[in-house]
């Protein structure tokens, strides 16, 4: 989570430097090199199936997406602003996977929910 704290400043920082969508671009392009010299030289399996590269590729559809909105968002309003909203794509996960996967709706998750947007409202005001 710090690394993503880093990310966001960062990004923010170049968004401003660059056109954002550049930097948007820069960024995953450097990260996409870093993960794969990762990959290459841990002992991570290097299989693939039809399966997980359909998912790994639509997953890098929906982080292209949330990344160049993220950037170009740091252009338009505060840093903090953007950073809590995007960091809140737990919530689109925990309603996803209980729609699409069939995980349980507990009440602690239905309070988390609830808290989370509450944060946002407070952390923005």
């Amino acid at each position: 989570m710090i690394a993503w704290g880093f990310w966001i400043v960062f990004g923010n920082v170049a968004s401003n430097a660059i056109d954002p969508e550049m930097a948007a671009f820069v960024s995953y392009a450097t990260a996409a090199i870093v993960t794969g010299v990762y990959a290459v030289t841990s002992d991570a399996s290097l299989a693939v199936t039809n399966r997980g590269l359909v998912f790994s590729a639509v997953a890098g559809v929906a982080a292209a997406i949330g990344v160049v909105s993220t950037f170009i968002g740091v252009t338009i309003g505060p840093t903090s602003t953007v950073a809590t909203i995007g960091g809140m794509y737990f919530i689109t996960a925990a309603v996803i996977s209980v729609l699409a996967l069939g995980e349980p709706v507990s009440a602690n998750k239905v309070a988390g929910i609830g808290l989370a947007l509450g944060a946002i409202v407070l952390i923005n005001q």
